[in-house]
């Protein structure tokens, strides 16, 4: 037979074995948690001092987690907590980003600033409590204040270290072709930066989901943080799980919508594959 008649041959591309073997490494981490997950139910089931707390186990709590998003108790207690993150993490970002950029660009400032903004980052932000408590008429503003402290440092440090970060020529070049603040701004340093300030933003929202359950035990009645204080108190344990999972979930789908932003924005191509 001629080279002219033979059949044409499949062939698997790295990109496509490295997916594959990504998604298969992925299962098998599910897969691990869900057994140790699987195991600790177990273990509390058959434990004298534990058997209260049997509901944790998966079978019950995701029986439970079916029910709730069959009635929608998970919509009604993720959206007023997604409202919260949300605000605070665009008060966040409108604070973070101009403050960053201006103490990566005007050393004399930083200089000033980076140790005051470095004491206050490491103050954790639910100490803030009390102050936001008297500070704040309703207790949703209480909380934003509260997800905005959390929040404003990723932000405001990543978006100061991509400015530094920025080759000089670039801002030489641009000047000499007559850029004024606004072009300088816009067409050069946020589309040079856009990737630092996403992570920064992708850090913050981390951090913001952290701290919103804790938060959310201040005296609002709705949100994931609400529902897992109602759930202890009522000793609902099965609810408790699932509301856990609902936390887990959520957090990790906006985690993940943050990367592919990076990766939308990032202009520089990963050539490890």
């Amino acid at each position: 037979m001629s080279d002219a008649t033979q059949f044409p041959t499949t062939t698997v591309t790295l990109p496509s074995l490295g997916r594959f073997r990504g998604a298969m490494n992925a299962a098998i981490g599910i897969g691990l948690l869900l057994a140790l997950w699987w195991l600790g139910g177990w273990v509390v089931a058959n434990d004298d001092d534990l058997f209260a707390f049997a509901d944790f186990a998966p079978a019950p709590t995701l029986e439970r987690l079916w029910e709730m998003i069959a009635t929608g108790e998970v919509l009604e207690m993720s959206g007023p907590s997604l409202m919260r993150v949300g605000l605070g993490l665009f008060y966040a970002i409108a604070i973070g980003v101009p403050v960053g950029i201006t103490i990566g660009r005007v050393k004399r400032i930083n200089e000033v600033a980076n140790v005051p903004f470095q004491f206050l980052r490491m103050i954790s932000p639910l100490a803030w409590m009390p102050i936001a408590v008297m500070a704040f008429e309703t207790w949703d503003g209480a909380i934003v204040f509260l997800i905005t402290m959390a929040a404003v440092w990723p932000i405001l440090f990543s978006t100061a270290a991509g400015l530094r970060r920025i080759d000089p020529a670039w801002l030489k070049v641009a000047r000499n072709l007559g850029a004024n603040p606004f072009h300088m701004l816009f067409v050069v340093i946020l589309p040079a930066i856009a990737v630092d300030i996403l992570s920064g933003v992708r850090l913050a929202l981390g951090v913001a989901w952290v701290v919103l359950v804790p938060a959310e035990y201040l005296g609002v009645t709705s949100g994931l943080g609400y529902a897992i204080n109602d759930a202890r108190d009522t000793l609902d344990y099965a609810r408790l799980g699932a509301t856990v999972v609902v936390i887990g979930l959520i957090g990790f789908t906006l985690d993940w919508l943050c990367m592919l932003a990076i990766k939308k924005f990032n202009w520089v191509r990963d050539t490890a594959h």
